[in-house]
Order: C-alpha cells, then structure tokens, then sequence
C-alpha cells in the first residue's frame, strides 16, 4: 500500500499471486476509515494453486494504522485475525490465529520502498484425521480441538511498489523462521506481486 497515494480513496480492491508456503492467489478489499492517521481496514481471502482449490484456504480480516506520517517516511503496524484450512489424505486441519506485522519505509507519489517484520501464529487448531490414517498410521487416534498453540512463524523482509493514476503494482519479498528461531520451512521465503485498484 502505497500511503502516499491513499489521499481520500475509501474503497480499494487488490489482487494478487506468489509463493506463501506454496503457489497462491489472493483477492481482497480494502476500506479506509475517516481519521486523524490513515487507517485502513482490510479482508483477504487466498487459496493455493492445485486440483481441488477449496481444500486450503487462508483467510484475514483486521486493519492497519500508520503511527508515523512524516511527509516522505512513515510507519504503520497492522493486526489480522486468521482462519485457515488445509487437508491432506491423512488429516484436516482447521485453525484460527493472528498476524501482526510492522512497516517502516520511504514514499513518494510514483514508488515506495519499505522494510516489513511480521509473526503469523495459530493459536488453537481442530485435527480431523481419515481412515487411511487410522488405518496406517494409528488408530486410537483422538480428533479435535488442540491447545496450546501449535506453532508460529517470524518473518522479514522489504515491500515497494510503483503507483500511477489510481493503480498500484507491489512486490513483497522476504524470509520465513520459526518461532524457535532452529527451524525452517522446506522453502523459507516469500514473495507476493499485487495490483491495487482505487475504487473512489
């Protein structure tokens, strides 16, 4: 999001596709409330690429205000509830969790540059397992809702993008850990082309 550009728009629509644990795309609504900062409020619905589309799904509703708004550099913080789905022939996962993420960076009318820090964290998931696991892998296995969290991921990296009349193009791009900071995922990185559109 290019802060710079923002102005008076209240209704924006993005989409989007890249590499967030495996190959997805992403469509959203944004709206932006009336105030002293910009604030913007935001839902995103993503799905990865792959025969049966509805099987994973990740989807964020929350908001994100710019606490500095000097002319050229500005800082924003956000925070997004999550609810996600994932299944695989033995198990389907089902979890709700939370994103917070800060932005600091330089922006000007056509182009922005900014450095991002973020943690993404489930904090209770459901476990559905199926027959084939029972069957393989064991069978007194107990479904359900499990806590505490199972696991959260750190990740950092620079967001820019080009804007002109009401459009925006974006490029994320960053690194994945885990929150023990001793493990990666098999692909540690990131990366998200957007298109913004400025309604009005």
């Amino acid at each position: 999001m290019n802060w710079k550009t923002l102005g008076e728009s209240k209704h924006i629509v993005n989409v989007g596709f890249g590499w967030d644990h495996s190959l997805s795309y992403n469509v959203g609504y944004v709206y932006q409330i009336k105030s002293k900062l910009p604030l913007i409020l935001n839902a995103n619905f993503s799905i990865p690429s792959g025969d049966n589309l509805v099987d994973d799904f990740k989807t964020k509703i929350g908001g994100q205000l710019v606490v500095l708004n000097n002319e050229k550099l500005k800082g924003s913080v956000s925070l997004h509830g999550i609810f996600r789905r994932y299944e695989n022939p033995l198990v389907r996962l089902v979890n709700f969790g939370s994103e917070m993420k800060g932005v600091f960076g330089y922006y000007k009318t056509n182009y922005f540059v900014a450095g991002e820090f973020g943690f993404d964290k489930a904090i209770v998931t459901h476990f559905k397992h199926s027959e084939l696991f029972k069957d393989n892998v064991y069978a007194e296995v107990t479904d359900g809702w499990y806590q505490p969290s199972t696991g959260g991921n750190f990740n950092y990296g620079i967001q820019t993008g080009y804007s002109f009349s009401r459009y925006d193009l974006t490029l994320n791009i960053g690194k994945v850990v885990t929150q023990d900071f001793k493990t990666t995922p098999l692909i540690p990185f990131y990366f998200m082309l957007g298109f913004n559109y400025k309604l009005k």
